[in-house]
């Protein structure tokens, strides 16, 4: 098409339309950089000293979602077309490729921040490792997809790999270039634990009763792909009598249409699947606040991580 590939990683970063002409559109939250700064100006660092792992926690982020929408067939985000669907899985694939390069490339930059080359090795290594979990959880979560015998146990240390694997290590590399002790980081790297599981819940709750309007998906759209979201592998276990065998026979169906929609989110509602998963999202929320009560934080810091986990709670998109 004449553009090459970071033509598709500007799109897919909300930087450039589909023809290339340079846009503002509706990008992403950046949590990650941005807890990795967090922890590295909380720890006693500079900003400056972290953005290099900043800037790749995030690209490794995008290179992650440009292949998961590939392998999702999912065809929007940030209400814009995905890569895929716009140019191919080919040209995705290959897009995701060259993000997950550029990615490991920004790390070179830490050495020129004052970051010796032990610590910055150092760095490389715990990236790399959180994007092997990360992947491995991906794997784990398409595995799980139309199956009727994943448990909370097994969906939960999913999620651990998928979504928290890159919320600890931004946490872990911020505390670590912050010049943080190793019970501090050992803190940071907790909070990043609970921080992914809140995140990646209110994902699931959102999922499948999001607006629609705010999250460019339609409402019961993880329902309708038969993804074993939470609340579904949730309601799964609760499920007895005519629910489970309601749930059981829609999951088992090749295609759920609008009907078994609406019934399996009656069935839901009935089991108050809903209420218990906005609980759990609360409980890592307290969870991630508790394990830095032992880390000194500036009032300010404090107050930052509080208004975090407040908008991980009811965030809609």
């Amino acid at each position: 098409d004449g553009y090459g590939a970071y033509h598709l990683l500007r799109y897919s970063m909300g930087w450039a339309d589909a023809e290339g002409n340079a846009i503002v559109a509706t990008e992403g939250k950046a949590l990650r950089p941005t807890l990795c700064l967090f922890a590295c100006e909380a720890a006693g660092g500079t900003l400056e000293r972290a953005m290099p792992a900043a800037v790749s926690l995030e690209l490794v982020h995008n290179f992650s979602l440009i292949h998961d929408d590939v392998q999702d067939r999912d065809e929007t985000r940030h209400h814009r077309p995905t890569v895929w669907a716009t140019w191919g899985d080919a040209k995705a694939l290959v897009a995701g490729n060259v993000m997950n390069l550029v990615a490991d490339a920004s790390l070179a930059e830490l050495v020129q921040k004052s970051v010796s080359f032990e610590d910055a090795n150092r760095v490389a290594g715990l990236l790399t490792q959180a994007y092997l979990e990360m992947i491995e959880g991906q794997y784990l979560d398409l595995s799980y997809e139309g199956r009727s015998d994943v448990g909370m146990r097994a969906y939960l240390g999913m999620i651990s790999k998928k979504t928290g694997a890159l919320f600890r290590c931004a946490l872990n590399v911020g505390a670590l270039l912050g010049g943080a002790d190793p019970s501090t980081v050992k803190a940071f790297d907790e909070c990043g634990r609970h921080l992914g599981f809140a995140f990646q819940i209110r994902d699931d709750v959102l999922g499948i009763w999001g607006d629609g309007v705010a999250t460019g998906k339609p409402v019961g759209a993880d329902v309708r792909r038969k993804k074993n979201s939470l609340p579904i592998v949730y309601a799964m276990a609760k499920a007895r009598g005519t629910d489970a065998s309601l749930l059981k026979t829609v999951y088992s169906s090749e295609t759920i249409d609008d009907e078994a929609v609406d019934s399996v989110l009656q069935t839901m509602d009935r089991l108050e699947v809903k209420e218990y998963t906005e609980d759990l999202v609360a409980e890592h929320c307290d969870a991630t606040l508790s394990t830095l009560d032992d880390v000194k934080l500036s009032p300010e810091d404090r107050k930052d991580i509080e208004e975090l986990c407040h908008f991980l709670s009811v965030r809609q998109h």
